[in-house]
């Protein structure tokens, strides 16, 4: 039965006329994103090194699926590295696990996730720098609703942590952010791929360090499978990225850091 539903979810198109292939899209600008990526960065920032290589190892995989809703697990793990050190030192690593609840209703899709973050320092940049760790973990639950089109998704909610360490760490988290997708090709490589145009900005705005914002920005080319219908198969993309505000980097969470850099990615 679950079976049959979820062809028939697959099936299914969206009012502007795509096929419903999967519930909720994964953030193209959010760092904390369970996906497979790497990126070359030069940063700004207090105790980080100028150049890092920032790695993530993740994805969201579907459990229980119906017409309109998908119970998933989602899971990533999020490295950062001292690119200027000549023994690459490894910054900080975050874990992060979550069960996202996802929902589609017209033009409006939903995403309820329970989820929990942990952070580590590197133990090279540990006894480089003589620094001592933060025990920051935390469980959390988010909320999230979009709004989509055939171009354009945008989405706002928040989380709200309910179990963390340090234990004066605020609870509050504001999100939003847009996005955009060419419906169409922008080129074809005959059956090999073809490829889109894609850009996006993420905002979070956080209550521990005083309701600052967090901008991240994304824009490049999306290679897909020809093959596939869209928004589904596998997906490469070549992006240009940049941030400013609160690190997205669990130990280093309270520092400010401004980056520009190029990376690719892959999706499933």
């Amino acid at each position: 039965m679950v079976i049959a539903q979820a062809a028939a979810a697959v099936q299914a198109p969206l009012p502007d006329g795509r096929p419903a292939t999967v519930v909720f899209q994964p953030l193209l600008a959010d760092p904390k994103e369970p996906r497979f990526f790497a990126t070359y960065l030069w940063a700004r920032s207090p105790r980080l090194a100028s150049r890092l290589g920032s790695v993530g190892f993740g994805q969201t995989i579907g459990l229980l699926r119906g017409r309109d809703w998908q119970l998933a697990i989602a899971a990533g793990v999020f490295s950062e590295f001292n690119m200027q050190s000549s023994t690459t030192d490894l910054l900080n690593t975050d874990y992060l696990v979550g069960l996202p609840l996802t929902y589609r209703h017209g033009s409006l899709t939903t995403r309820l996730r329970l989820f929990h973050q942990s952070s580590h320092l590197g133990d090279e940049y540990m006894v480089h720098a003589n620094a001592r760790r933060i025990d920051l973990t935390f469980q959390a639950l988010e909320l999230l609703v979009a709004s989509e089109t055939s171009r354009w998704r945008m989405y706002g909610g928040g989380d709200y942590v309910f179990a963390h360490s340090p234990t004066d760490l605020k609870p509050g988290v504001l999100h939003g952010g847009v996005e955009f997708r060419q419906p169409r090709s922008w080129l074809r490589l005959g059956r090999v791929t073809t490829g889109r145009l894609v850009a996006g900005l993420d905002v979070k705005s956080t209550q521990d360090r005083g309701w600052q914002l967090g901008w991240s920005m994304v824009t490049g080319l999306e290679l897909g499978d020809p093959s596939a219908a869209p928004e589904s198969g596998w997906r490469w993309s070549v992006l240009i990225t940049a941030y400013t505000g609160p690190a997205p980097y669990g130990e280093f969470y309270r520092d400010h850091v401004s980056s520009v850099g190029v990376g690719v990615g892959f999706t499933l």
